[in-house]
C-alpha cells in the first residue's frame, strides 16, 4: 500500500500502515518517470503508436504523450478535469463497436485493478498493439499473478533503478520520497516467450 508519513520537509509514500488509501485508488504518476521510461524506449528501438491513455487521471502521463505526439485519447472513469470522463476501460467502451484497438494502451492502473486492466487490455488490442502499465515491483508475486503471467507473459518489464514518486490525489507538492519500486510492464499482443527485464 502507498501511505505516507510526515518528513523533513513534506510527506512519505509507503511507510505508515494506518494511513487511509484514495477512494478510487487514484495515485498519480509523475511525468518524469514516463519521459525517462519513452528514452530508454527510443534506445531499445522501441515505439509506441496511437496510444490510449486509459486510466488518464489529471493527465500527467497523457501530457507526456501529446507532447511526444504518441497520444490518440485520454480517457478516464472518474471525470478529474482531463480527456473524456465516465469511460470505463473494464466496461464495454470498444467491445459495443466490436472493434479492436488499432494503437497501443499506456496507463498507470488503480493497483487493485491492475490483473483486470491486463486482461482486458489484452483482449482489446489488435495484432500489433502493446499494452503499457506502470506498476509496483511487487507485481510480479503471487500465485494469482503466476497463472496470469502464464497466459499473457509480458516481453520485457522496466526496473527503475530510482525510486519514482506516485502522489495520492496528485498532490506532488505533499510528498517528498516513497518507499515503494515501480516498473513498466510491457506486453505485446501475441507474445508467448521468455521476459526480458531491462534496467532504467
Amino acid at each position: 500500500m502507498e501511505e505516507k508519513t510526515i518528513m523533513k520537509s513534506g510527506l512519505m509514500l509507503g511507510v505508515n500502515p494506518n494511513a487511509q488509501r484514495q477512494t478510487e485508488d487514484f495515485y498519480a504518476t509523475e511525468p518524469k518517470a514516463l519521459e525517462i521510461f519513452l528514452e530508454k524506449l527510443k534506445e531499445d528501438k522501441i515505439y509506441l503508436f496511437n496510444v490510449w491513455e486509459c486510466a488518464c487521471g489529471q493527465g500527467h502521463l497523457a501530457e507526456v504523450l501529446k507532447k511526444q505526439g504518441y497520444l490518440a485519447q485520454a480517457t478516464d472513469l472518474i471525470d478529474r478535469g482531463y480527456g473524456q470522463g465516465g469511460i470505463d476501460f473494464l466496461g464495454d467502451y470498444l467491445m459495443d463497436r466490436k472493434t479492436k484497438w488499432n494503437g497501443d494502451i499506456l496507463t498507470n492502473p488503480p493497483f487493485k485493478l491492475a490483473e483486470k486492466f491486463v486482461e482486458k487490455g489484452m483482449e482489446l488490442l489488435d495484432d500489433t498493439g502493446k499494452l503499457i502499465l506502470f506498476l509496483k515491483i511487487q507485481f510480479l508475486e503471487g500465485q494469482k499473478r503466476k497463472e496470469l503471467f502464464k497466459k499473457y507473459p509480458p516481453k520485457y518489464v522496466y526496473v527503475n533503478s530510482a525510486r519514482q514518486l506516485c502522489a495520492k490525489d496528485g498532490e506532488f507538492e505533499k510528498y517528498t520520497a516513497t518507499t515503494q519500486f515501480y516498473a513498466w510492464y510491457v506486453w505485446e499482443k501475441g507474445f508467448q516467450g521468455e521476459t526480458i527485464i531491462r534496467w532504467i
